[in-house]
């Protein structure tokens, strides 16, 4: 007895009391944990389908192409910065411009891609249905990613020609000749026949950036054939530009900017009639805001742990209530204030820890169906996992801190007299 009162309990010893007091209640201990268990859980989860959806997002716009420059319609007149540019605006970019880009830019610019589209009847044989066809150069399919994955893309000579060649999307692709060859045949775009050249390959469902349901023909025979402008200089809808390199890119875009102002004339960039979105600068903007919400919705669920902490604290004080004439004989068996101390925030800590682990191992069960049921591959993150462990054991911690004091500070006669 005297040997316990002068070096108290070992680590061991203290962890063996508490689990032996956490097993004779574990309904109550259950329940107690279970606000450390749903908070740990939504932080995990959250945090991992946040960062997935941002690789998601990421993947996507990347998947127009890399070091890319969009020269579209004036945006509200908000000069020549703007995010994402979409083709399918109206047709207010010259087409001169993009010549002259290319001739003025030749040695900053991997390629140039104006853009003229629209929605017409494609048939062949006795299926028809309605596609976006797009009217470009060759260039399209390096400044956009869209090598084809059958036949090849059509050349300088097509659109020199004006011939009445196309590529098909992979969706496209599939409706029309299902598992035959597409190459060398021939459909009707707006009753006008073309042959199939080349077939992209499948983009998958990404929206608006997805070419699967497109059908792209030299720009040039789509203006003649297909779209008709009135009498005047041909316009596009969108001229799309790859820098030579990601480091010079924001420089490209400034001169660029500059360079179209003086063929338009335009001094004053309110008047502007025309914009020049760069792709870095809508994925920064595109990936703040996504970052900005995963940690808003990480704050959220990181509230349900201080909830998770209260619970603990209750039940911590009903247990120094229930167990006053226990502390009253330990303590007249020599054990010290601290050994009282340590032995409730030792409940404490392997309520959290425990809680904590099944947090973890619930919230990968639960990233994994959110991200299914949301069709977005969730990213485990190791240290978001660790802080809302470590952060839900410093939670049980400082909720257990007053019980544990509140225990440690009876006094051994007035607990034993406790009924």
């Amino acid at each position: 007895m005297a040997e316990e009162k002068r070096i108290g309990l070992s680590l061991a010893e203290t962890l063996r009391i508490a689990w032996k007091a956490i097993a004779a209640n574990p309904l109550r201990s259950a329940l107690t944990a279970l606000g450390v268990i749903i908070g740990v859980a939504a932080v995990v989860a959250l945090t991992m389908v946040g960062q997935g959806t941002t690789r998601n997002v990421t993947q996507l716009l990347e998947g127009l192409g890399t070091n890319l420059l969009t020269v579209g319609p004036a945006q509200g007149n908000r000069g020549p910065g703007g995010g994402l540019v979409r083709a399918g605006g109206p047709e207010t970019i010259p087409l001169s411009d993009a010549y002259a880009i290319q001739e003025a830019f030749a040695e900053e610019v991997v390629g140039v891609a104006p853009v003229a589209q629209g929605r017409f009847q494609i048939r062949s044989g006795s299926t028809n249905f309605q596609a976006t066809v797009v009217g470009t150069w060759p260039d399209f399919a390096k400044v956009r990613n869209a090598e084809p994955e059958k036949g090849s893309f059509f050349t300088w000579d097509d659109v020199t020609a004006k011939r009445r060649v196309a590529v098909l999307g992979y969706g496209v692709a599939e409706d029309l000749f299902g598992t035959d060859d597409p190459l060398g045949q021939r459909i009707r775009i707006n009753g006008i026949p073309f042959t199939v050249v080349g077939v992209l390959p499948d983009k998958g469902d990404q929206g608006f950036v997805s070419t699967n349901y497109q059908v792209f023909v030299p720009l040039s025979t789509y203006l003649q054939r297909l779209a008709r402008p009135e009498a005047g200089e041909a316009k596009v809808n969108t001229i799309y530009l790859q820098g030579a390199s990601r480091d010079r890119l924001k420089d490209l875009q400034e001169r660029l900017t500059r360079f179209l102002a003086e063929r338009h004339g335009l001094t004053d960039p309110n008047d502007y009639d025309f914009s020049v979105a760069n792709q870095q600068d809508a994925l920064e903007s595109v990936n703040a805001t996504t970052r900005t919400l995963t940690l808003f919705l990480g704050g959220v669920a990181a509230i349900s742990l201080l909830v998770g902490g209260i619970g603990i604290m209750n039940i911590m004080l009903v247990s120094v209530t229930e167990r006053t004439r226990e502390i009253g004989v330990r303590k007249a068996l020599g054990a010290r204030p601290r050994d009282i101390l340590a032995q409730f925030l030792a409940e404490s800590v392997v309520l959290s820890v425990g809680g904590g682990t099944l947090g973890v191992v619930l919230g990968l069960g639960l990233a994994g169906a959110v991200g299914r049921a949301l069709t977005v591959t969730p990213v485990f993150s190791p240290g978001s996992a660790v802080v809302a462990f470590f952060f839900a054991v410093l939670v049980g911690i400082f909720f257990d801190l007053y019980p544990a004091w509140r225990a440690a500070r009876l006094d051994p006669v007035e607990a034993l007299r406790y009924e």
